[in-house]
């Protein structure tokens, strides 16, 4: 069984990943720590579990064996380094970090602890996305030229997305570094990593972080992804459109079915999706008990800091940003 300390409830999936801690048969939760005590000990009342006040103190205990950390994102580099040199296991909400810096040298904390790491990526493993990879690695599509993927939601305008989801200081910004990480690791995924990154980013409710967010990476092939999220559209379904020289797929535009076109029939084909994958908390549970490493997950996690941290740039600057100039 493996023993797991919360950190934080700062995130708004954070009982999320408590329930997976909960519905998981080789996992149990043994302590909450959160920045905010009070927070913390109503947690810890909820679900039946002491609340360590220290940090420190939690990463010490015996009885615990992993952390899922849930925290603000500019603590996340605090905490893991913290838990990786206590030998806690790691799953994390996503991003890892805001910067590449500061994500390598968590890394290299895990790597020197033995420990086992995976960060919260639910959409790679949909059944979706395997069935998109998998017309796309047939060749299909042809040579690409376009990936678009855009996810967003009316936080902002609804009211109901916490007021602390708007702290440029906690955040490390707005609807893109935290709705927008899935579409970025999407066209990641689809199309590799990019050369440059230029980022517009929007206010249309007036906070310190944008609302609404457009990025685009350029390829040296000529390929161009793009990838949109915002907090501030009533009706917006997830849509993913990718191009090629010999046809097209879009999805979820707007029914969740994947209709591809190409040179090799005629109209719109339905491509059926198969199972997903288990999620990611269940996959990291699985490689602690097997002392395996979450290589792919970790990679596109590292990955998606690094164009996190090039549009943030890129918006400030006004300027396309290349990713040879991140300083890792």
């Amino acid at each position: 069984m493996i023993r797991i300390g919360k950190i934080s409830y700062w995130h708004v999936h954070a009982e999320e990943y408590t329930q997976q801690v909960l519905d998981n048969p080789h996992s149990e939760l043994a302590a909450i720590w959160d920045e905010d005590p009070v927070r913390g000990e109503q947690k810890a009342a909820q679900y039946g579990v002491p609340f360590i006040a220290d940090l420190d103190e939690l990463l010490q205990r015996e009885d615990i064996d992993a952390v899922v950390v849930d925290a603000p994102t500019n603590l996340h580099h605090e905490v893991m380094v913290k838990a990786a040199r206590a030998g806690k296991h790691i799953f994390t909400e996503k991003v890892i970090a805001p910067t590449l810096q500061e994500v390598n040298e968590i890394m290299n904390e895990v790597a020197k602890a033995g420990v086992r790491m995976a960060v919260s990526l639910p959409r790679l493993y949909e059944a979706y996305t395997l069935a998109i990879q998998e017309v796309l690695d047939s060749g299909r599509l042809g040579k690409l030229t376009e990936a678009r993927v855009r996810l967003s939601h009316n936080g902002a305008i609804a009211g109901w997305l916490p007021a602390h989801f708007y702290s440029k200081e906690q955040c490390g910004g707005g609807a893109m570094i935290d709705l927008g990480c899935h579409p970025m690791y999407l066209v990641r995924l689809f199309l590799g990593m990019p050369e440059q990154v230029s980022a517009v980013f929007g206010y249309v409710t007036g906070k310190e972080v944008e609302d609404n967010a457009v990025v685009i990476l350029g390829y040296g092939s000529g390929a161009v992804g793009i990838v949109e999220a915002g907090f501030v559209n009533a009706r917006s379904p997830f849509s993913v459109e990718i191009h090629g020289t010999e046809g097209s797929l879009l999805f979820g535009l707007p029914q969740e079915k994947i209709l591809v076109s190409s040179s090799e029939g005629s109209g719109w084909d339905e491509v059926e999706a198969g199972d997903r994958l288990p999620i990611g908390f269940d996959q990291w549970i699985t490689h602690i008990q097997e002392g395996k490493e979450l290589n792919f997950n970790l990679e596109i996690a590292r990955d998606l800091t690094s164009l996190m941290e090039a549009a943030n740039l890129s918006a400030q600057e006004h300027r396309a940003v290349r990713i040879d100039e991140l300083k890792g």
